[in-house]
């Protein structure tokens, strides 16, 4: 009987076995995967079996990735799975996709022995970091305004009309001091090296 045939009667079998099952699930006619523990018990996970186009002559690709199982740390998985394929070498060359199910199921409570359940996700609360604070925010305070000193009030005061307007032209003053400073800096540099000077003029 030709591997192909052994996997049509397996699947009829399996079909008819777990027919209104509500742990086993088929996920391809050469993919199944098996919900050992009820619902809500900590103590629960789940087996995924895929056949291969050789199967059962060899053996079949057992997984415990799925979500299910994502509060079961890795050295357990790695454990069930050792497990699962010590009897696989047992069984090879039969129809073993029942018979895992259920020696998983007759050993459940040895298989998670070992098992600690935890979360492998944040959560939200752990990961908001910043704290809400406990005073109204700064922006409401109202901005104090720079203080001057009686000189610079001084010194603003004679530069101010009757109005408190500057004058236009008031600082006009600065502006010419650098440009004489400039004129200055200039013309001694253009006496030193007169090349400079037909450049810039």
């Amino acid at each position: 009987m030709s591997a192909n045939e052994d996997q049509e009667m397996e699947l009829e079998a399996l079909r008819s076995i777990y027919e209104g099952d509500d742990s086993f699930r088929e996920l391809s006619p050469v993919s199944f995967q098996y919900r050992i523990g009820e619902n809500g018990d900590p103590k629960a996970f789940l087996i995924e079996i895929s056949w291969t186009e050789t199967y059962p002559q060899t053996p079949p690709i057992i997984s415990m990735n799925a979500f299910f199982n994502n509060t079961i740390s890795s050295a357990v998985k790695q454990s069930i799975l050792a497990k699962l394929q010590e009897a696989v070498e047992v069984n090879l060359g039969t129809a073993m996709t029942y018979t895992l199910f259920e020696y998983a199921k007759d050993n459940k409570e040895q298989f998670m022995e070992n098992h600690r359940p935890f979360h492998s996700t944040t959560s939200i609360s752990n990961m908001i970091s910043v704290e809400t604070p406990s005073t109204a925010p700064s922006s409401k305070k109202k901005d104090k305004k720079e203080q001057l000193s009686k000189a610079q009030k001084r010194k603003l005061a004679d530069k101010t009309d009757h109005k408190g307007e500057l004058p236009r032209g008031w600082n006009w003053v600065d502006v010419v001091k650098h440009v004489s400073i400039f004129k200055i800096s200039f013309t001694s540099f253009s006496s030193l090296h007169p090349q400079f000077y037909i450049f810039f003029f």
